[in-house]
């Protein structure tokens, strides 16, 4: 059982670090090399580039958190039974819902906005419905990663408790 729990532990530990990784390190510095080589294809390029990066952690945040349900499932199954399994299921399942919607819904239509402006979206008109819908995009993206970070906090706590 000890295998499971640190099976379940390593793939937490990765798909939190990578949300942290790219959030507070990449995303920075991607954008802020980037523009300084020219502020205004750079910012597009930047947005392309990390669009990528969220994209490879989406798929990355599948696999772990699949890792981590069965392995807490079966150490469920197994051995001795995981303190609140039930809370800890939830939250990873809801986890991958938020990460999901974030990778099938949200991204897309973020990309498929990028590809219909020809240059950065800041420079359109305030009013212009693209940018509208953009902002809120981006907004709600960012929730959502916060959302999966939060959930992955909370699970690594439990498991330093126990």
């Amino acid at each position: 059982m000890r295998f499971l729990r640190y099976l379940y532990i390593l793939a937490l530990v990765v798909w939190l670090g990578g949300i942290v990784v790219a959030g507070a390190i990449v995303a920075p510095s991607i954008f802020g090399v980037l523009q300084e080589w020219n502020p205004i294809e750079g910012r597009v390029l930047a947005g392309r580039v990390f669009g990528e990066v969220l994209q490879r952690l989406h798929w990355l945040a599948y696999a772990m958190g699949s890792v981590m349900f069965v392995a807490l499932t079966l150490h469920r199954l197994l051995g001795a039974r995981p303190e609140k399994y039930g809370i800890r299921a939830s939250i990873l399942v809801l986890m991958l819902l938020v990460t999901a919607y974030s990778g099938f819904m949200v991204t897309p239509r973020i990309a498929a906005l990028q590809g219909e402006v020809n240059g950065p979206i800041a420079a359109l008109v305030d009013g212009d419905a693209r940018k509208v819908e953009f902002n809120s995009l981006h907004r709600l993206a960012n929730i959502l990663l916060a959302a999966s970070a939060v959930g992955g906090f909370v699970l690594l706590w439990w498991e330093a408790r126990e």
